[in-house]
């Protein structure tokens, strides 16, 4: 297999790896995945499958089967739903000129040119996504994958065994903010069940970035936020790349973004508002979140978060 260089983000869900994902979306060395990529399929039946959809997971192949069957069993949802159906999907007004059965076609040729196996399947399907997306936005530096899939560290030393080029970035937030922005969507995990999932990610973010040093980098979104040219730009410079001015601001195909949304629940990703956040609480379910994470608060440096959220 030649060099195949990818970034892998991962967050718990309304930690800011959409917001992440949309900072580095400008990059002129990137080839950023216009949706969640959500590489997992439905033969993913470990001990954690109870815990996460399918579709966040690393995928896993069987080992009998055509490059054509395992194309569709990579559940890609967002990516399948606005190219296939746009008028359902909450993407349909961003100009996104795709064709999945394109796309499908030429994973199927790079399957059967390099040969298959779950580290070329998964090149195939970036490499097909990008030579398919037709107005997408190219310069003569990109070189780099990226994609994003909520909780995918839990998978990382599969990520960089099938890489060895590749980072993985988990984003953090505080958990007071995160919760109270889920409970924004329609059906929202409980307070018991988010915390839970919460403290299980966080496990594993910290016990890879020990065990993989250089290669599994975490952030907290209040960093990312504050100042996201210098913490995105002081990432690039580990992952090999030149910091570049486009880390400053969100954005889409490289067009810049007024608000992160749809591309998850956060707004706007800034200090007043993430602070403002937490506050939307009640006193109850904030002393049970803090239950929770106490075992992490001094880990990310969340002690005094609620007290500075208050001031």
């Amino acid at each position: 297999m030649g060099e195949f260089r990818l970034v892998m983000i991962s967050a718990m869900y309304e930690n800011g790896g959409n917001v992440v994902h949309r900072h580095l979306d400008g990059h002129p060395q990137l080839f950023v995945y216009p949706f969640e990529s959500q590489l997992g399929t439905h033969w993913v039946t470990d001990a954690l499958a109870s815990m996460f959809p399918a579709k966040y997971r690393w995928p896993v192949f069987p080992l009998e089967g055509t490059p054509e069957e395992d194309f569709r069993s990579i559940v890609d949802e967002e990516t399948r739903v606005r190219a296939r159906t746009p008028y359902v999907s909450k993407f349909r007004s961003v100009p996104f000129e795709f064709d999945d059965e394109e796309r499908g076609r030429l994973y199927a040729r790079y399957v059967r040119e390099n040969g298959r196996s779950r580290a070329e399947n998964v090149r195939a399907f970036f490499r097909a996504t990008f030579d398919a997306w037709r107005n997408f936005r190219r310069t003569d530096e990109q070189s780099v994958y990226v994609g994003y899939s909520p909780a995918v560290v839990v998978d990382t030393p599969a990520i960089l065994a099938d890489f060895p080029d590749a980072h993985v970035v988990h984003v953090v937030r505080n958990p007071w903010s995160a919760y109270a922005d889920t409970k924004k969507r329609p059906v929202p995990l409980s307070l018991d069940r988010y915390m839970a999932t919460w403290c299980l990610v966080q496990q594993h973010a910290t016990a890879f970035e020990r065990m993989y040093p250089g290669r599994v980098h975490l952030l907290r979104y209040e960093d990312v936020v504050r100042e996201p040219e210098v913490v995105l730009g002081s990432l690039c410079r580990k992952m090999g790349l030149r910091p570049d001015e486009s880390l400053r601001r969100p954005s889409w195909n490289g067009e810049p973004l007024e608000e992160v949304f749809p591309w998850g629940t956060i707004r706007k990703a800034t200090p007043e508002t993430n602070e403002a956040t937490a506050r939307e609480l009640s006193l109850q379910e904030r002393e049970r979140i803090t239950a929770w994470a106490a075992p992490w608060l001094g880990k990310f440096g969340y002690e005094d978060f609620l007290g500075d959220a208050e001031r």
